[in-house]
């Protein structure tokens, strides 16, 4: 069976929607962030801080390319994951990608709910909307090359009824 590769901004529900959509699809769930950061044996922003996005990115498409195809896997990329190399081109060949498109001033809300300060790019951020806006206009070229998007709030069952005809 094909992986699932999830796409989409911080906050978009990708690992919390990539959860539930494995369990009811009998896959196993990977974070590619958690992935990353067990193979570096450090935080997200410890690897931002002492070693640069540069070889963030580096590690995050070595790790993402590690990924077995048709492994029954769901996939949270991280939010860059799909604008940089050709990374995009990676998980459209190696499964069924989804985006999920959320507007900013939701993910605005739902950052301010998650409470810690783990996304390095967003860290210290005055004006967050405008920032994530910003960020979003130029990952969209990338994010909607995927083979399916899904715009707004959608349930589990939407996105297997969506996905289940791929796999």
């Amino acid at each position: 069976m094909k992986n699932i590769f999830l796409v989409g901004m911080p906050s978009s529900g990708k690992s919390t929607l990539g959860k539930k959509l494995a369990r009811r699809l009998g896959y196993r769930f990977v974070d590619l962030d958690k992935l990353i950061e067990k193979d570096q044996e450090k935080t997200i922003p410890e690897i931002f801080r002492e070693h640069g996005e540069p070889y963030f990115r580096d590690v995050e498409k070595k790790i993402l390319y590690d990924t077995k195809p048709n492994h029954w896997l769901v996939v949270a990329t991280g939010g860059g994951a799909p604008c940089f190399f050709d990374n995009m081109e990676f998980i459209k060949a190696n499964g069924v990608s989804v985006f999920l498109n959320i507007p900013p001033a939701e993910l605005v809300e739902r950052i301010g709910k998650h409470g810690k300060d783990d996304r390095p790019l967003l860290s210290g951020v005055a004006e967050l909307e405008k920032e994530l806006t910003a960020r979003l206009h130029v990952r969209l070229p990338y994010y909607s090359q995927a083979e399916f998007t899904i715009s707004g709030r959608t349930t589990v069952q939407q996105l297997v009824d969506l996905v289940s005809p791929c796999l």
